[in-house]
Protein backbone atom coordinates (compact mmCIF):
# COMPACT_ATOMS: atom_id res chain seq x y z
CA UNK A 1 0.00 0.00 0.00
CA UNK A 2 0.93 3.65 -0.76
CA UNK A 3 1.28 6.30 1.77
CA UNK A 4 -1.72 8.81 1.86
CA UNK A 5 -1.19 12.09 0.33
CA UNK A 6 -2.17 15.19 2.17
CA UNK A 7 -5.73 15.80 1.69
CA UNK A 8 -6.22 12.51 -0.36
CA UNK A 9 -9.74 10.92 0.03
CA UNK A 10 -10.52 6.86 -0.66
CA UNK A 11 -14.09 6.15 -1.55
CA UNK A 12 -14.13 1.97 -1.47
CA UNK A 13 -16.57 -0.44 -1.62
CA UNK A 14 -17.92 0.80 -4.20
CA UNK A 15 -20.33 -1.65 -6.40
CA UNK A 16 -20.37 -0.61 -9.53
CA UNK A 17 -18.41 2.44 -10.70
CA UNK A 18 -19.33 4.44 -13.64
CA UNK A 19 -16.15 6.34 -15.39
CA UNK A 20 -17.15 7.42 -18.55
CA UNK A 21 -13.88 6.58 -19.79
CA UNK A 22 -14.21 3.64 -22.08
CA UNK A 23 -10.70 1.57 -21.46
CA UNK A 24 -10.49 2.16 -17.84
CA UNK A 25 -13.73 -0.18 -17.55
CA UNK A 26 -16.07 -2.57 -19.07
CA UNK A 27 -18.35 -0.96 -22.16
CA UNK A 28 -18.50 2.59 -23.12
CA UNK A 29 -19.13 3.96 -19.47
CA UNK A 30 -16.06 2.57 -18.08
CA UNK A 31 -17.71 0.77 -15.42
CA UNK A 32 -15.60 -1.00 -12.88
CA UNK A 33 -16.99 -3.11 -10.36
CA UNK A 34 -15.94 -3.83 -6.44
CA UNK A 35 -14.05 -0.40 -7.04
CA UNK A 36 -12.27 2.37 -5.14
CA UNK A 37 -11.73 6.31 -6.39
CA UNK A 38 -9.52 8.25 -4.99
CA UNK A 39 -9.66 12.12 -4.21
CA UNK A 40 -6.39 14.49 -4.07
CA UNK A 41 -6.42 18.18 -4.36
CA UNK A 42 -9.57 18.55 -6.13
CA UNK A 43 -9.15 15.55 -8.96
CA UNK A 44 -9.36 11.95 -9.49
CA UNK A 45 -6.09 10.44 -8.79
CA UNK A 46 -6.84 6.95 -9.02
CA UNK A 47 -9.68 4.41 -9.92
CA UNK A 48 -9.68 0.55 -10.16
CA UNK A 49 -10.69 -2.59 -8.06
CA UNK A 50 -10.92 -1.82 -4.36
CA UNK A 51 -8.59 -4.80 -3.40
CA UNK A 52 -5.55 -2.75 -4.99
CA UNK A 53 -6.97 0.69 -3.93
CA UNK A 54 -4.12 3.03 -2.09
CA UNK A 55 -4.14 4.18 1.32
CA UNK A 56 -5.75 8.10 1.67
CA UNK A 57 -5.94 10.71 4.64
CA UNK A 58 -10.13 9.99 4.63
CA UNK A 59 -12.16 6.98 3.68
CA UNK A 60 -15.62 6.10 2.98
CA UNK A 61 -17.43 3.11 2.51
CA UNK A 62 -19.80 2.91 -0.15
CA UNK A 63 -21.42 -0.32 0.92
CA UNK A 64 -21.69 -1.50 -2.15
CA UNK A 65 -23.67 1.57 -3.58
CA UNK A 66 -22.55 2.82 -7.43
CA UNK A 67 -20.88 6.02 -7.96
CA UNK A 68 -21.48 8.18 -11.14
CA UNK A 69 -19.99 11.14 -12.44
CA UNK A 70 -21.72 14.51 -11.63
CA UNK A 71 -24.46 15.67 -13.85
CA UNK A 72 -23.76 17.95 -16.48
CA UNK A 73 -26.67 19.95 -17.20
CA UNK A 74 -26.15 21.98 -19.83
CA UNK A 75 -29.39 24.34 -20.07
CA UNK A 76 -31.05 25.89 -17.40
CA UNK A 77 -33.17 29.73 -17.24
CA UNK A 78 -33.10 29.58 -12.97
CA UNK A 79 -32.23 33.35 -12.69
CA UNK A 80 -35.75 34.63 -13.17
CA UNK A 81 -38.81 35.86 -10.38
CA UNK A 82 -42.29 35.18 -10.59
CA UNK A 83 -44.92 32.24 -11.05
CA UNK A 84 -46.59 30.47 -14.09
CA UNK A 85 -48.24 27.77 -12.11
CA UNK A 86 -51.64 28.53 -13.84
CA UNK A 87 -50.17 28.85 -17.22
CA UNK A 88 -49.36 25.07 -16.62
CA UNK A 89 -52.89 24.07 -15.22
CA UNK A 90 -54.12 26.18 -18.70
CA UNK A 91 -51.80 24.12 -20.46
CA UNK A 92 -53.52 20.76 -18.77
CA UNK A 93 -56.41 22.09 -19.83
CA UNK A 94 -55.92 22.40 -23.75
CA UNK A 95 -54.43 25.56 -24.11
CA UNK A 96 -51.16 25.41 -26.31
CA UNK A 97 -47.71 26.53 -24.72
CA UNK A 98 -46.40 29.96 -26.42
CA UNK A 99 -43.04 31.46 -26.39
CA UNK A 100 -45.56 34.49 -25.41
CA UNK A 101 -45.45 33.33 -21.61
CA UNK A 102 -41.82 34.22 -21.19
CA UNK A 103 -43.03 38.19 -21.17
CA UNK A 104 -44.82 37.27 -17.85
CA UNK A 105 -41.39 36.05 -16.18
CA UNK A 106 -40.00 38.76 -17.75
CA UNK A 107 -42.00 41.48 -15.52
CA UNK A 108 -41.61 39.50 -12.28
CA UNK A 109 -37.61 39.72 -13.26
CA UNK A 110 -37.55 43.10 -13.68
CA UNK A 111 -39.46 44.03 -10.56
CA UNK A 112 -37.76 41.50 -8.64
CA UNK A 113 -34.79 43.02 -6.24
CA UNK A 114 -30.98 41.85 -6.44
CA UNK A 115 -31.38 39.91 -3.50
CA UNK A 116 -34.47 37.93 -4.71
CA UNK A 117 -32.66 37.01 -7.39
CA UNK A 118 -30.19 35.25 -6.68
CA UNK A 119 -32.38 33.93 -3.17
CA UNK A 120 -34.46 31.92 -5.77
CA UNK A 121 -30.93 30.76 -8.37
CA UNK A 122 -29.20 29.63 -4.93
CA UNK A 123 -32.15 27.57 -3.98
CA UNK A 124 -33.12 25.97 -7.37
CA UNK A 125 -28.54 25.31 -7.31
CA UNK A 126 -28.88 23.48 -4.11
CA UNK A 127 -31.95 22.03 -5.55
CA UNK A 128 -30.24 20.72 -8.13
CA UNK A 129 -27.29 19.57 -5.98
CA UNK A 130 -28.84 17.56 -4.04
CA UNK A 131 -30.19 15.58 -7.39
CA UNK A 132 -26.84 14.90 -8.42
CA UNK A 133 -25.84 17.81 -10.37
CA UNK A 134 -22.40 19.32 -10.04
CA UNK A 135 -22.09 21.68 -12.98
CA UNK A 136 -25.07 24.05 -14.31
CA UNK A 137 -25.01 25.95 -17.14
CA UNK A 138 -27.26 29.44 -16.20
CA UNK A 139 -28.95 31.79 -19.26
CA UNK A 140 -29.97 35.02 -18.98
CA UNK A 141 -33.11 35.63 -21.02
CA UNK A 142 -35.95 37.28 -18.61
CA UNK A 143 -34.48 40.50 -18.38
CA UNK A 144 -34.57 41.99 -22.01
CA UNK A 145 -32.93 45.36 -21.72
CA UNK A 146 -29.27 46.39 -21.28
CA UNK A 147 -28.97 46.71 -17.82
CA UNK A 148 -31.72 43.70 -16.74
CA UNK A 149 -29.71 41.21 -18.61
CA UNK A 150 -26.74 42.35 -17.14
CA UNK A 151 -28.09 42.25 -13.93
CA UNK A 152 -29.28 38.62 -14.92
CA UNK A 153 -25.84 37.83 -15.84
CA UNK A 154 -24.17 39.02 -12.80
CA UNK A 155 -26.55 37.47 -10.72
CA UNK A 156 -25.92 33.89 -12.92
CA UNK A 157 -21.98 34.19 -12.70
CA UNK A 158 -22.53 34.25 -8.49
CA UNK A 159 -23.52 30.63 -9.38
CA UNK A 160 -22.06 29.50 -12.18
CA UNK A 161 -19.15 29.38 -14.45
CA UNK A 162 -21.05 28.86 -17.33
CA UNK A 163 -23.52 31.64 -17.97
CA UNK A 164 -24.85 32.18 -21.01
CA UNK A 165 -26.23 35.62 -22.73
CA UNK A 166 -29.82 35.11 -23.78
CA UNK A 167 -30.87 38.70 -24.57
CA UNK A 168 -32.44 36.83 -28.29
CA UNK A 169 -35.04 35.37 -26.52
CA UNK A 170 -38.08 37.11 -27.56
CA UNK A 171 -38.76 40.37 -28.56
CA UNK A 172 -40.20 42.33 -25.28
CA UNK A 173 -43.77 44.34 -25.56
CA UNK A 174 -41.83 47.43 -25.64
CA UNK A 175 -40.27 46.77 -29.13
CA UNK A 176 -43.37 44.51 -30.33
CA UNK A 177 -43.18 47.35 -33.47
CA UNK A 178 -40.08 47.59 -33.90
CA UNK A 179 -37.91 44.23 -33.43
CA UNK A 180 -35.08 45.28 -36.22
CA UNK A 181 -34.81 48.13 -33.28
CA UNK A 182 -34.33 45.19 -30.90
CA UNK A 183 -32.27 43.17 -32.85
CA UNK A 184 -29.58 46.05 -33.04
CA UNK A 185 -29.62 46.32 -29.32
CA UNK A 186 -29.01 42.69 -28.93
CA UNK A 187 -26.29 42.79 -31.22
CA UNK A 188 -24.46 46.38 -29.76
CA UNK A 189 -24.89 47.98 -26.86
CA UNK A 190 -26.85 44.64 -24.68
CA UNK A 191 -24.08 42.61 -26.08
CA UNK A 192 -21.35 44.95 -25.07
CA UNK A 193 -22.63 45.39 -21.52
CA UNK A 194 -23.19 41.36 -20.98
CA UNK A 195 -20.42 39.81 -22.68
CA UNK A 196 -17.94 40.58 -19.70
CA UNK A 197 -20.00 37.89 -17.84
CA UNK A 198 -20.86 35.47 -20.03
CA UNK A 199 -19.34 32.14 -21.52
CA UNK A 200 -21.56 32.10 -24.43
CA UNK A 201 -24.28 33.65 -26.69
CA UNK A 202 -27.81 31.69 -27.31
CA UNK A 203 -30.99 32.81 -29.67
CA UNK A 204 -34.12 31.02 -29.35
CA UNK A 205 -34.66 30.29 -33.55
CA UNK A 206 -37.95 29.55 -33.81
CA UNK A 207 -41.77 30.85 -34.89
CA UNK A 208 -42.63 33.66 -32.15
CA UNK A 209 -38.83 34.74 -31.57
CA UNK A 210 -35.92 35.07 -34.03
CA UNK A 211 -35.74 33.93 -37.53
CA UNK A 212 -32.84 32.03 -39.36
CA UNK A 213 -31.24 35.73 -40.72
CA UNK A 214 -31.96 36.99 -36.97
CA UNK A 215 -30.45 33.93 -35.53
CA UNK A 216 -27.25 34.35 -37.71
CA UNK A 217 -26.41 37.72 -36.84
CA UNK A 218 -26.66 37.18 -33.01
CA UNK A 219 -24.26 34.53 -33.38
CA UNK A 220 -21.64 36.22 -35.70
CA UNK A 221 -21.94 39.23 -33.01
CA UNK A 222 -20.95 36.75 -30.33
CA UNK A 223 -18.17 35.21 -31.94
CA UNK A 224 -16.91 38.68 -32.69
CA UNK A 225 -17.09 39.24 -28.99
CA UNK A 226 -15.46 36.27 -27.99
CA UNK A 227 -18.74 33.87 -26.80
CA UNK A 228 -19.16 30.68 -27.68
CA UNK A 229 -22.11 30.06 -29.84
CA UNK A 230 -25.29 27.65 -28.62
CA UNK A 231 -28.75 28.17 -29.88
CA UNK A 232 -32.58 27.32 -29.16
CA UNK A 233 -33.74 25.33 -31.94
CA UNK A 234 -36.80 23.21 -33.47
CA UNK A 235 -38.61 23.33 -30.62
CA UNK A 236 -42.32 23.77 -31.26
CA UNK A 237 -42.34 22.99 -34.93
CA UNK A 238 -40.28 22.26 -37.69
CA UNK A 239 -37.29 25.03 -38.13
CA UNK A 240 -34.19 25.97 -39.20
CA UNK A 241 -32.36 26.32 -35.64
CA UNK A 242 -30.72 22.69 -36.62
CA UNK A 243 -29.16 23.85 -39.42
CA UNK A 244 -28.33 27.50 -38.56
CA UNK A 245 -26.42 25.87 -35.39
CA UNK A 246 -24.78 24.09 -37.25
CA UNK A 247 -23.37 26.10 -39.99
CA UNK A 248 -22.24 28.88 -37.20
CA UNK A 249 -20.40 25.92 -35.29
CA UNK A 250 -22.58 26.13 -32.30
CA UNK A 251 -21.40 23.69 -29.45
CA UNK A 252 -25.15 22.89 -28.88
CA UNK A 253 -28.35 23.18 -30.37
CA UNK A 254 -31.29 23.02 -27.79
CA UNK A 255 -34.76 21.29 -27.95
CA UNK A 256 -34.13 19.27 -31.30
CA UNK A 257 -37.76 18.23 -30.96
CA UNK A 258 -39.00 18.64 -34.79
CA UNK A 259 -36.57 17.42 -36.80
CA UNK A 260 -36.51 16.13 -40.07
CA UNK A 261 -33.83 13.62 -41.82
CA UNK A 262 -31.38 16.43 -43.09
CA UNK A 263 -31.28 18.15 -39.79
CA UNK A 264 -30.50 14.72 -38.15
CA UNK A 265 -27.74 14.05 -41.08
CA UNK A 266 -26.65 17.38 -40.42
CA UNK A 267 -26.44 16.92 -36.11
CA UNK A 268 -24.50 13.60 -37.33
CA UNK A 269 -22.30 15.09 -39.49
CA UNK A 270 -21.59 17.55 -37.11
CA UNK A 271 -20.91 15.23 -34.09
CA UNK A 272 -17.28 15.99 -32.04
CA UNK A 273 -14.88 14.01 -31.49
CA UNK A 274 -15.23 12.47 -27.56
CA UNK A 275 -12.42 14.39 -25.83
CA UNK A 276 -12.54 17.41 -28.26
CA UNK A 277 -13.34 20.44 -25.97
CA UNK A 278 -11.60 22.88 -23.33
CA UNK A 279 -11.27 22.78 -19.47
CA UNK A 280 -12.83 25.36 -17.70
CA UNK A 281 -11.70 28.56 -18.21
CA UNK A 282 -11.02 28.03 -22.10
CA UNK A 283 -11.77 29.96 -24.93
CA UNK A 284 -15.72 28.63 -25.55
CA UNK A 285 -14.86 30.41 -29.56
CA UNK A 286 -11.64 28.42 -29.62
CA UNK A 287 -13.63 25.58 -28.73
CA UNK A 288 -16.61 26.11 -30.79
CA UNK A 289 -14.60 26.33 -33.76
CA UNK A 290 -12.70 23.30 -33.44
CA UNK A 291 -15.34 21.18 -31.98
CA UNK A 292 -18.78 20.23 -33.54
CA UNK A 293 -22.39 20.26 -32.44
CA UNK A 294 -24.58 18.33 -29.76
CA UNK A 295 -27.61 17.85 -29.72
CA UNK A 296 -29.47 19.20 -26.52
CA UNK A 297 -32.58 17.01 -25.51
CA UNK A 298 -34.66 18.51 -22.99
CA UNK A 299 -37.58 16.10 -22.58
CA UNK A 300 -39.05 17.33 -19.10
CA UNK A 301 -40.05 20.39 -21.74
CA UNK A 302 -41.95 17.82 -23.76
CA UNK A 303 -43.53 16.14 -21.00
CA UNK A 304 -44.88 19.43 -19.59
CA UNK A 305 -46.00 20.59 -22.66
CA UNK A 306 -47.52 18.11 -24.21
CA UNK A 307 -45.38 17.99 -27.48
CA UNK A 308 -43.66 14.73 -28.63
CA UNK A 309 -40.48 13.72 -27.50
CA UNK A 310 -37.41 14.39 -29.96
CA UNK A 311 -36.27 11.63 -31.67
CA UNK A 312 -33.09 10.28 -29.76
CA UNK A 313 -33.21 6.64 -31.46
CA UNK A 314 -32.46 7.82 -34.64
CA UNK A 315 -30.15 10.42 -33.33
CA UNK A 316 -27.68 8.24 -31.95
CA UNK A 317 -28.39 5.31 -34.70
CA UNK A 318 -27.08 8.18 -37.15
CA UNK A 319 -24.03 8.96 -34.97
CA UNK A 320 -25.13 12.39 -33.76
CA UNK A 321 -23.80 13.61 -30.58
CA UNK A 322 -26.58 13.85 -27.51
CA UNK A 323 -27.15 15.45 -24.22
CA UNK A 324 -29.95 15.71 -22.10
CA UNK A 325 -30.91 18.67 -19.72
CA UNK A 326 -33.62 19.93 -17.63
CA UNK A 327 -34.24 23.54 -19.15
CA UNK A 328 -35.12 24.36 -15.73
CA UNK A 329 -37.51 27.48 -16.05
CA UNK A 330 -40.91 28.53 -14.47
CA UNK A 331 -43.03 27.87 -18.02
CA UNK A 332 -42.05 25.61 -19.86
CA UNK A 333 -40.77 22.55 -17.67
CA UNK A 334 -40.07 23.67 -13.72
CA UNK A 335 -37.73 20.85 -12.86
CA UNK A 336 -34.29 20.52 -11.68
CA UNK A 337 -33.96 16.39 -11.86
CA UNK A 338 -31.52 15.44 -14.08
CA UNK A 339 -32.80 12.32 -13.08
CA UNK A 340 -36.36 12.65 -14.07
CA UNK A 341 -35.24 13.19 -17.58
CA UNK A 342 -33.20 10.18 -17.55
CA UNK A 343 -35.89 8.32 -16.86
CA UNK A 344 -38.01 10.09 -19.21
CA UNK A 345 -35.00 9.54 -21.92
CA UNK A 346 -35.61 5.57 -21.59
CA UNK A 347 -38.75 5.30 -21.21
CA UNK A 348 -40.38 7.55 -23.63
CA UNK A 349 -37.44 8.92 -26.67
CA UNK A 350 -35.76 5.13 -26.23
CA UNK A 351 -32.71 5.57 -25.51
CA UNK A 352 -30.90 3.33 -23.17
CA UNK A 353 -30.02 3.13 -19.82
CA UNK A 354 -26.51 3.41 -20.76
CA UNK A 355 -27.14 5.78 -23.37
CA UNK A 356 -29.45 8.11 -20.91
CA UNK A 357 -26.54 8.36 -18.41
CA UNK A 358 -23.96 8.68 -21.26
CA UNK A 359 -25.67 11.99 -22.21
CA UNK A 360 -26.74 13.44 -19.02
CA UNK A 361 -23.09 13.34 -18.02
CA UNK A 362 -20.56 13.36 -20.92
CA UNK A 363 -23.35 14.17 -23.31
CA UNK A 364 -23.23 17.81 -21.24
CA UNK A 365 -19.94 18.23 -20.78
CA UNK A 366 -19.39 17.63 -24.60
CA UNK A 367 -22.42 20.43 -24.70
CA UNK A 368 -20.55 22.82 -22.69
CA UNK A 369 -17.15 22.37 -24.52
CA UNK A 370 -15.51 20.62 -21.20
CA UNK A 371 -13.15 18.01 -20.95
CA UNK A 372 -12.28 17.83 -17.16
CA UNK A 373 -16.55 17.33 -16.45
CA UNK A 374 -18.59 14.31 -17.07
CA UNK A 375 -16.34 11.64 -16.37
CA UNK A 376 -14.26 10.15 -13.48
CA UNK A 377 -10.87 9.26 -15.57
CA UNK A 378 -7.55 10.26 -13.97
CA UNK A 379 -7.14 13.75 -13.63
CA UNK A 380 -10.49 14.77 -13.93
CA UNK A 381 -12.46 17.15 -11.59
CA UNK A 382 -13.61 15.08 -8.79
CA UNK A 383 -17.28 15.80 -9.05
CA UNK A 384 -19.36 12.52 -8.47
CA UNK A 385 -22.79 11.33 -6.89
CA UNK A 386 -23.06 8.30 -4.68
CA UNK A 387 -26.53 6.40 -5.42
CA UNK A 388 -28.48 4.85 -2.96
CA UNK A 389 -29.11 1.85 -5.46
CA UNK A 390 -26.72 -0.95 -6.90
CA UNK A 391 -26.79 -0.08 -10.82
CA UNK A 392 -27.14 3.09 -12.28
CA UNK A 393 -30.26 1.65 -14.36
CA UNK A 394 -31.90 2.69 -10.85
CA UNK A 395 -32.37 6.10 -12.16
CA UNK A 396 -34.93 4.86 -14.97
CA UNK A 397 -35.92 2.19 -13.16
CA UNK A 398 -37.37 3.37 -9.91
CA UNK A 399 -38.22 6.73 -11.23
CA UNK A 400 -39.71 9.53 -9.11
CA UNK A 401 -37.43 8.19 -5.85
CA UNK A 402 -34.43 10.00 -4.13
CA UNK A 403 -31.81 7.85 -4.87
CA UNK A 404 -28.87 10.36 -4.51
CA UNK A 405 -27.08 9.40 -1.17
CA UNK A 406 -23.90 12.35 -1.12
CA UNK A 407 -22.42 14.16 -3.74
CA UNK A 408 -18.83 15.53 -4.02
CA UNK A 409 -17.89 18.53 -6.03
CA UNK A 410 -14.07 19.57 -6.72
CA UNK A 411 -13.66 16.59 -4.30
CA UNK A 412 -15.88 18.30 -1.37
CA UNK A 413 -18.71 17.12 -0.43
CA UNK A 414 -21.79 19.51 -1.08
CA UNK A 415 -24.91 17.25 -0.60
CA UNK A 416 -26.06 14.41 1.44
CA UNK A 417 -24.13 12.38 3.46
CA UNK A 418 -22.28 9.12 4.06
Amino acid sequence: MTAPAPGSLLIDGIGSLVTNAPGTGEGALGVIARAALVVEQGRVAWTGPSAHAPDADARVDAAGRCVIPGFVDSHSHIVFAGDRGREFAARMAGRPYEAGGIRTTVAATRAATDAELLGTAERLLREARTQGTTTLEVKSGYGLSTAEEERCLRVAARVTDETTFLGAHVVPAEYADDPAGYLDLVTGPMLEACAPHSRWIDVFCERGAFDADAARRVLAAGRRAGLGARVHGNQSGPGPGVRVAVEAGAASVDHCTHLDPGDIDALASAAPAEGVGEGAGGSATEATARGGTVATLLPGVDFATRQPYPPARALLDAGAAVALATDCNPGSCFTSSMAFCIALAVREMRMTPDEALHAATRGGARALRRTDIGHLGTGARADLTLLDAPDPVYLAYRPGVPLVAAVWKDGELVAGGV
